[in-house]
């Protein structure tokens, strides 16, 4: 099941593992390398979130902030959240096949943890 996005926007849609309403949440989407290795660098905020595609491990190096980075598996699971600060490098994940980052904290607030499911529209 390859996911064929390209660079631009879109929405993040995070349905909890309870039957509560979906949550909703701007998305960036960087898919070529380019635009991946870019991702936050240089920047003081991210409105919303930013999906890396493919990507299974993230870097927090010349970063202005601390950001909560998700790990998802191919079914857009979340199998790992984490809070990075700057100047950091993360674990590859073996499962990841894409990483999601939002500015630190918010993640929890959008219902996203461990065995969420979320979805990508673009």
């Amino acid at each position: 099941m390859g996911r064929q996005w390209r660079d631009g926007r879109g929405e993040l849609v995070v349905h909890e593992s309870g039957d509560g309403p979906a949550v909703r949440v701007p998305l960036e989407i960087a898919t070529s390398y380019r635009a991946r290795t870019r991702g936050l660098l240089g920047r003081d905020a991210v409105e919303g979130a930013i999906l890396l595609s493919p990507a299974n491990s993230v870097h927090t190096f010349r970063m202005r902030m601390p950001i909560d980075v998700a790990y998802l598996d191919r079914g857009l699971r979340v199998i790992a959240v984490r809070t990075m600060p700057p100047g950091r490098l993360g674990m590859p994940r073996l499962r990841a096949r894409h990483v999601v980052e939002a500015g630190a904290g918010v993640m929890a607030g959008w219902g996203v943890r461990e065995g969420a499911f979320v979805e990508v529209i673009t």
